[in-house]
């Protein structure tokens, strides 16, 4: 059976978001990772450009295993083995302290991902069953630097940023939040207090604050692009490594 899905302009740039030249950057990332190299089995039937143009596919539509198959021209096994295979292979660099830490501003914050497997999810306000994940961007550049393990979505955004391993990462540089982020040692706003009105300084300070802390919002809003996001349906470490690969590619959009 012959797929219609090929690493061509017009459908690398239609179903995944990315440029041509974008994604011939992820598809070397994933062959410098080992993403070609033989998998004790039998030969892929796909090479590995369609390969990783069926991934992208995946998390950027969120179409089941049996609809991508004959879109690829697969079987909904194969698709199942691509994906599980090279999931892990297209995760953004892990992040490493920066040399001109003190000149950096980053900021932080959670975002719930509905998912469907309730060792990751809990229930919570929002959704019925999400997950709480934490990400810090650069404030300039508004580049994903780090994706945290998902965690329980009702767990407060304060715990999770204890919890989540991202305070090693960003030592010594400035990172904003949220008032949810109170008492860790981020910069965050100033409380408004019951009876007691912000200073004139103070209210300034917010509105600044709340102007640049926006921008991790909109880079929740492009990374929601992809669906996979918004409802994942992998088991076990699958959304992990879905938020891995969306930063991957979030971070190659923005790029000239």
């Amino acid at each position: 059976m012959g797929g219609v899905l090929r690493a061509e302009p017009l459908w690398v740039e239609t179903f995944t978001g990315l440029r041509m030249r974008q994604f011939e950057r992820l598809l070397k990332v994933v062959r410098e990772r080992g993403g070609n190299s033989p998998g004790g089995g039998r030969p892929w039937c796909l090479p590995l450009a369609d390969r990783v143009l069926l991934i992208a596919v995946y998390y950027r539509t969120n179409l089941t295993m049996r609809q991508l198959a004959p879109l690829f021209g697969v079987s909904p096994a194969t698709v199942c083995r691509v994906i599980q295979r090279l999931r892990p292979l297209l995760a953004i660099e892990p992040a490493s302290h920066p040399a001109d830490a003190v000149e950096r501003l980053w900021i932080v914050d959670g975002t719930l991902a509905p998912v469907r497997y309730g060792k990751v999810g809990a229930s919570s306000r929002n959704y019925r069953f999400p997950a709480n994940v934490q990400v810090i961007i650069d404030a300039v550049t508004k580049r994903v630097v780090a994706a945290a393990r998902p965690l329980p979505g009702n767990t407060a955004d304060a715990k999770a940023w204890r919890n989540a391993g991202l305070a090693g990462v960003s030592t010594g540089v400035t990172v904003l939040a949220d008032g949810a982020y109170t008492n860790t040692g981020l910069v965050v706003p100033h409380r408004k207090r019951p009876g007691r009105a912000l200073l004139p300084g103070e209210e300034a300070d917010h509105a600044e604050h709340r102007k640049v802390r926006a921008r991790v919002e909109h880079a929740f809003a492009r990374m929601k692009h992809y669906k996979i996001l918004r409802d994942c349906r992998q088991r076990g470490t699958g959304l992990h490594h879905a938020v891995q690969a969306v930063a991957h590619m979030h971070n190659l959009a923005l790029t000239a």
